[in-house]
């Protein structure tokens, strides 16, 4: 049987659920892991992972003295798998609101490693 339970609500009113005691952090984006699991046992698509990190910029540090100047700026795609059909990479985010800080982040990822978020 598989255990789906509501956590708590944050600040853009989503409610983070627990799916197969993984946490997510909206109702949508436990939905969408469920659908891409069903994916995956089905040979549709392969590899699939969740909360994937990509350094879009890396620590910046005075040269002289190796002290922080700056601390990374990281983008965290919800989900990252292999369609099986085309052979592509996909990574996705499930959007619900899209911040100022999620555009500039999707415009980094396509300008630094040229992928493009799939949005669902």
């Amino acid at each position: 049987m598989q255990d789906y339970r509501l956590i708590k609500r944050s600040k853009y009113r989503n409610k983070k659920a627990q799916y197969d005691g993984k946490t997510f952090d909206s109702r949508k984006e436990g939905r969408r892991y469920r659908q891409l699991v069903d994916m995956e046992n089905a040979g549709l698509i392969s590899d699939l992972r969740a909360q994937v990190k990509f350094v879009l910029i890396p620590t910046q540090r005075d040269p002289k003295t190796g002290k922080v100047l700056e601390r990374e700026c990281s983008y965290y795609a919800d989900f990252v798998y292999v369609d099986t059909t085309t052979s592509t990479t996909v990574v996705e985010d499930v959007k619900g609101f899209k911040t100022a800080d999620y555009i500039i982040k999707r415009k980094l990822m396509l300008e630094r490693f040229g992928i493009r978020i799939q949005e669902v």
